[in-house]
Formats: structure tokens, sequence, C-alpha cells
């Protein structure tokens, strides 16, 4: 089998870069999803809050996931689901299985791997205790309780301030479930500023900032867990803290790995910080030919800004199908600077197509930062915002007047004026 461009994943952002490959003009397109239906997460997402930037609407999650998937099916793409990549190599060949095909393998001029992301579950976390039924992460209770029908406990404790348990928090207690606490062990929430207010304020849910879970107890079913404080910095629990909370369900919103499974054994190397690969302007990963966008690429705040993202990565794809990859251009790092946790792209591929979009989150909680962008000692940019918070992205544009001034790395930094 021979297809022009590959893509891996049907989520939002699978999708997204499918449709804006096949209308750059990309002949055939093969779209492999692993579940039985397009959309990815979204299908699980029954809350509203999405395709708010991309739609101009409010739409819930499978509502969202319909109307890209209407989209995908407008055009000559040819879809595959229940279909499970198991490889794939820098030369671009996929080996993948399926119930009617069995193993069979692709040749593809292009790929574009949009596979998402995975949970962190309990075992990455070394929480001591037993190991009772009633322990489930944050996306696992999702699907139970609106895919499948089944609520899984009545008195709830979460772990983490992730924007899934905010949104479970929510989710459990119009179920009629309670829920007793939402510990976080940093300082500040991790999950967006909205769900805080919509899902735990509005209803009354308690948060503990600096918190964590330091024991599980049960034998056959979660009988109580005990939180404690941590110290701010060291993020050790502090003894004499400790709090019993009886319950029969656990849920973690702990973090989300992007499953890079794939990307690992075709040799394609990762950041170290976003653990997505290492790309350029264009989503380009150090392999010719081989695209990364989506939550698997960094994780994102909204599905609008994934598929933002990977149409961006369908589109290169198709230029450089079209085109070939360009010989006259050189590669520079753009790197994280003070205050800065990760910048993405990680390096700019110059002279550039166009303007340049990066991505990146701020460390700590901010007032009134100061963004800056700068090449060696030159600065190219710089920004005021209100404030900032780890758990929501930023963004700033580099324009292609101010591309054409970089010669070397490129820096980006956030720091809080003097008053």
């Amino acid at each position: 089998m021979q297809y022009e461009l590959v893509v891996i994943g049907g989520g939002p952002a699978g999708m997204a870069a499918a449709v804006a490959a096949s209308e750059a003009g990309v002949a055939s397109v093969l779209l492999i999803e692993r579940d039985a239906r397009l959309g990815g997460v979204l299908n699980q997402c029954v809350h509203n809050g999405f395709g708010l930037i991309r739609f101009g609407e409010n739409l819930t999650g499978p509502e969202y996931a319909e109307k890209m998937a209407d989209r995908v099916r407008a055009l000559p793409i040819e879809v595959m689901t229940q279909t499970m990549v198991m490889e794939i190599t820098r030369d671009r060949t996929l080996t993948a299985m399926n119930a009617e095909r069995g193993v069979f393998t692709v040749e593809a001029g292009a790929i574009i791997l949009a596979m998402g992301c995975r949970e962190r579950s309990r075992g990455a976390l070394n929480i001591p205790g037993t190991r009772p039924a009633g322990i489930y992460s944050a996306g696992t209770a999702q699907r139970y309780v609106n895919m499948e029908g089944y609520l899984p406990g009545h008195d709830v404790v979460i772990l983490g301030s992730g924007d899934i348990g905010l949104i479970m928090a929510r989710r459990m207690t119009l179920e009629g479930a309670r829920v007793h606490a939402v510990c976080e062990l940093q300082s500040v929430p991790g999950g967006l500023r909205r769900n805080i207010v919509q899902c735990l304020d509005d209803f009354g849910i308690p948060l503990y900032l600096d918190h964590t879970i330091t024991g599980i107890e049960g034998r056959e079913r979660v009988e109580a867990v005990t939180i404690s404080a941590v110290d701010p910095a060291t993020k050790r629990p502090i003894p004499g803290t400790e709090q019993r909370i009886p319950c029969d369900t656990v849920l973690f919103s702990v973090g989300l790995i992007p499953e890079n499974e794939l990307t690992v054994r075709a040799g394609i190397p990762l950041s170290e910080r976003t653990r997505g690969a290492l790309v350029d302007q264009y989503r380009e990963t150090e392999a010719e030919g081989i695209f990364s966008a989506g939550n698997v690429l960094h994780v994102h705040d909204l599905a609008d800004f994934a598929a933002e993202e990977a149409e961006e990565a369908g589109r290169a794809a198709a230029r450089y199908l079209q085109k070939g990859r360009r010989t006259d251009t050189t590669r520079v790092p753009v790197l994280a600077g003070q205050g800065i946790s990760y910048v993405l792209p990680q390096s700019l591929t110059l002279p550039a197509e166009g303007d340049v979009k990066l991505y990146f989150r701020v460390k700590a909680p901010m007032k009134a930062p100061v963004y800056t962008v700068k090449c060696g000692e030159r600065v190219l940019l710089t920004r005021k915002k209100l404030a900032a918070l780890p758990g929501e992205m930023e963004a700033l544009t580099l324009s292609a007047a101010i591309l054409a001034d970089v010669t070397g790395e490129v820096i980006v930094e956030a720091e809080v004026p003097h008053e």
C-alpha cells in the first residue's frame, strides 16, 4: 500500500492535519485511528466549552468531533479505524494491523504523528498504601461515566488539579457522588482558571493546594486516604499535617504523557521537557518527511490549539511532498530562558516562509510579566501581560520582518519588572 501522506491518530489534531493537507493538494491521504470512530478523547468529553475559537460555537466534545469528522468525510481522505500502527521507520514505512487486513505495511511520502497523550498513573507517583479497587485515572473514570454508563464510586478524593480532574469533580458531583477534596501538590492549580471556577467553586468542592495523598487504605476496596500538606519548596510532606478522609474512590489527574513509543522506535529525538519530538516551526521532526502535531508533541490547553498546530503540520507536509526538502536553509535553536519552562518549536528553519508563532509556558505564576525574544544581545520582540500561570500556554508571533534579523540562536525570557 502506498500513500502520499499517512496521518497516525484520528483525534482533533489528526483530523485537522489530514484536512489541511488534502485542501493543500495532497491527492492520497490515509488517516489511521485505533479506536472504532474518529474523535479521540473528544468522544468521552460530554461537557461543553469546545470550539469557541475554531467554530465560534460552544460545543460538547462529541459535537466538536463530529464537525471535524464531517470535514474529513467531505474530502478524498481514506480512513482506517480499529487499526493499530505497530512501527514506523525513518524512511517512512509503517507496519500496522487490523482485523480485516491482519498485519500490513504502508509506504508513505510523508507521515504526520498525531497520537495524542495518555495519563500518568499511580505507579509513577510512588504513593504508599494498599492496592485495592477504586483507584482510577480521571480519564478512565470519565470514560466509565460518559460512555459506559458506570459510576466508579460515591465518595471521591481527587489528586491533581489538571483539567480532566477538575471536570470529573463536577461530573461526579452531578451524578450524585460526593467529592470530598481535590489535592494539588503545587502551589497553584494545574488547570485553566475557568475550570477552577466552573467545576470547583460553583459546586463548593474544596481545593487543597500544597497537599498530596500520603496513604491509601483498604483491602478489597478503597476505605480512606490520608492527605498531608507539603513544603512548598521541597514538596515533602510536613509531619503533623495529616488528615484522614474516608472514601471509596480515588481519581488521579496528575499529568499527561505524549504517546511517543512509535517516535522513539523510529530513532527520532525527543525533548526532555515536553517529551515530544524536537521540531522546527513547520512541525517537522529531525527525520525528513516526518511531522508531529497536537498533544503527542506537547500538551495543549484546548483542542482548538491542537487543531491549529496540526493544520500547520498538514500544510507543511503538503509543501514537502510537492517541493521536497529545501536545501538553502539553516536551522537555529530556540531556547527557554529566564522564567520559561519550555518553548516550541525548538528550532527555526531559516529563511522562514511567513510568520512563526512561538508557544511557551512560564515556570511559576507571574504578575505583569514582560516577555522578551532575543537573538544574542539583540531584542527582537517584547510583550507585556497582565498575569501568567504555568497551566496556561502563552504565544508570541514573530513576523517575517523580525525573522529576517535572526542569525543565531533565539531565546525567550519572562521577567517581572522591579517597581
